[in-house]
């Protein structure tokens, strides 16, 4: 599965899709709209083609297609993972939101329970928007990162609970059990010190990379 792409921006589209040439391949990458906008204001170019970037990219395989789907951010791609696994939401209806609602903002209206701006994007009904909210709750704060939108008080977590809190993270994100165990204790000595967003975000480096 390919995991990250860098490359130099050779084609790119108004729906978002880029072909990524990298060492020679054109890879066909589909990014939520305004991804590449926001990656080159960041960086301060001003046209894409010829402009070198680095997606991290989720592989999405089916009997009759192999899809890539990029990402500005690890976060962001995590936020997609989490996405498809709502019922009724597929990987376009995810690109869209994600087109709408670039992750921490994502994260930030769920968390708000704000069901009449998720259904302000397209595809996005009621009910629809109603499950996001249920099924993300809990998954997509850790997902995109900022101590202020974590459920849990920083002051109320004792050190040595930080790394059962980030392996039930990610186990909510999807990752079995063993992964997310392996994951925790590769940090060492950071479960100590750092804050609980910052270990989910280098947590999700050790599964991802």
């Amino acid at each position: 599965m390919i995991g990250r792409l860098s490359g130099r921006v050779v084609d790119d589209t108004a729906d978002g899709t880029v072909v990524l040439d990298v060492n020679g391949v054109g890879y066909e990458v589909v990014l939520p709209i305004g991804t590449l906008g926001r990656m080159l204001a960041a960086s301060g170019s001003k046209s894409g083609v010829g402009t070198e970037v680095t997606v991290f990219v989720h592989t999405h395989v089916r009997e009759d297609a192999l899809s890539l789907f990029g990402f500005a951010t690890r976060e962001d791609r995590a936020a997609f993972r989490a996405l498809i696994g709502v019922s009724s939401i597929g990987p376009k209806t995810a690109m869209a939101v994600l087109g709408a609602l670039p992750g921490q903002e994502l994260a930030t209206t769920v968390g708000r329970g704000d069901v009449a701006k998720l259904t302000k994007v397209p595809g996005i009904g009621k009910k629809t928007a109603e499950r996001m909210v249920l099924e993300l709750k809990e998954k997509l704060p850790l997902v995109a990162g900022g101590a202020a939108s974590i459920g849990v008080s920083q002051a109320a977590v004792s050190p040595g609970s930080k790394g059962d809190l980030v392996q039930r993270a990610l186990v909510d994100m999807g990752f079995k059990a063993p992964e997310a165990e392996r994951a925790v204790a590769a940090l060492g000595d950071k479960v100590e010190s750092l804050p609980l967003a910052e270990l989910v975000r280098q947590a999700l480096a050790q599964l991802v990379r």
